[in-house]
């Protein structure tokens, strides 16, 4: 064998060896991730009866699916990573990208105020807020859902005119889908379009997420989970008022883990996507127990399970919570973990991800699982992504 033939060899059974040692290792990989997922999701499903189940994880840019049970109790249909479940508030992640790409298209600013985009509103109470009070809940004490009874975009607009604060705006912070739903709703009106529409035009298509909705089409109907309560009957979420800005999403986890990935690398994108993301990263209140951003909410890592906890809990979702304005508002100095859960009647889901760490996971269910048990199961999770980090 000549000397040439010697090396080509050589180099041929060095790259099959290095090819095998990265199978293997990926391999290693996803039974770890695999166990760990097995461990933190299975008892929860026993325990709250869930139907069903999909979970992605991403490690360093590698993406791992592992599905449970069915979509439908009815039509025994399995849950895969194209099942679509309703994101429930997950989707305040989505006005608060679209809400920055407007802001980075210099369409809006988040020191304009709502009266700007919708007359009506001038010289009311509520045009003395901000975008951004409105984006972070900040504005003044809305309450958690509309009064029952507004059906209409004249209905929506009598309410905000007679709305009054009950708090201090930019200093306390009430969880409130009217607060943000009337700031995506804005935001849309400054872009010249509907919210759903550039989401579903503009936002998603930009991002890559092919199988993501507002409304549903009929092609895809057939990959729509059912989502079970209480009386363990099939149902889904009813349209209400500015239900699309606020808990209107309907997507899978194969396209909630290219988001999550997303928000990992925005330098993967063009300026003005990046911009929008990165936008979406900026703290801007301290609750003492999170930080409040633009739909997502932020923690510094590692973060205990304890605190997680607390920055989750039904005091934050239900109560008015004292908060301390940033200023200068800014992304975190250090490494972050950022989150979101999401609840209609019939689902349950989280989405978590940590940049520094290129770790994140989406969990989807078709029930409402109480959210302690998912934060639970997703710390659990990603405590075991980072062991297999690089």
């Amino acid at each position: 064998m000549d000397r040439m033939a010697t090396i080509k060899l050589g180099l041929s059974t060095a790259i099959l060896a290095a090819l095998a040692s990265s199978a293997f290792a990926e391999s290693g990989d996803r039974a770890q991730i695999a166990a760990a997922v097995d461990k933190a999701i299975r008892p929860i499903m026993r325990e709250h009866k869930v139907p069903g189940m999909a979970v992605a994880v991403t490690v360093d840019g590698q993406r791992y699916f592992m599905n449970y049970g069915v979509a439908s109790k009815e039509t025994k249909a399995p849950v895969t990573e194209d099942t679509l479940f309703e994101l429930g508030s997950i989707s305040k992640t989505f006005a608060g990208t679209l809400a920055a790409y407007g802001q980075a298209l210099g369409k809006l600013s988040f020191d304009d105020h709502p009266g700007k985009f919708m007359p009506a509103l001038a010289g009311t109470a509520i045009d003395k807020t901000t975008l951004l009070e409105l984006g972070t809940y900040t504005a003044g004490g809305l309450p958690l859902q509309f009064p029952d009874g507004i059906k209409s975009d004249a209905d929506m607009l009598a309410y905000f005119s007679a709305w009054k604060p009950r708090v201090e705006a930019g200093a306390n912070r009430g969880y409130s889908n009217p607060s943000i739903g009337l700031f995506g709703h804005a935001a849309a009106l400054a872009m010249g379009g509907s919210f759903a529409g550039l989401l579903e035009s503009e936002i998603f298509p930009k991002l890559g997420l092919k199988h993501s909705y507002v409304t549903v089409p009929q092609d895809a109907m057939a990959d729509y989970a059912w989502g079970y309560a209480k009386a363990d009957k099939p149902i889904r979420v009813n349209p209400g008022m500015f239900d699309a800005e606020a808990y209107g999403v309907k997507s899978s986890a194969a396209d909630m883990i290219r988001f999550v990935e997303a928000n990992i690398r925005p330098e993967q994108f063009g300026g003005t996507v990046r911009k929008a993301i990165e936008g979406t990263h900026i703290g801007y209140f301290d609750s003492a127990k999170m930080v409040q951003g633009l739909g997502w909410e932020q923690y510094p890592y590692p973060v205990s399970l304890e605190r997680l906890l607390d920055g989750n809990s039904s005091d934050m979702a239900l109560k008015i919570n004292p908060v301390k304005a940033l200023n200068p508002p800014k992304r975190p100095d250090g490494p972050t973990l950022y989150n979101k859960t999401g609840s209609t009647n019939g689902f349950g889901g989280y989405v978590a991800f940590v940049p520094e760490k290129k770790i994140g996971i989406v969990l989807l269910a078709n029930r409402n699982v109480p959210i302690p048990e998912r934060i639970k199961a997703a710390h659990a999770i990603l405590t075991a992504l980072e062991a297999t980090a690089k």
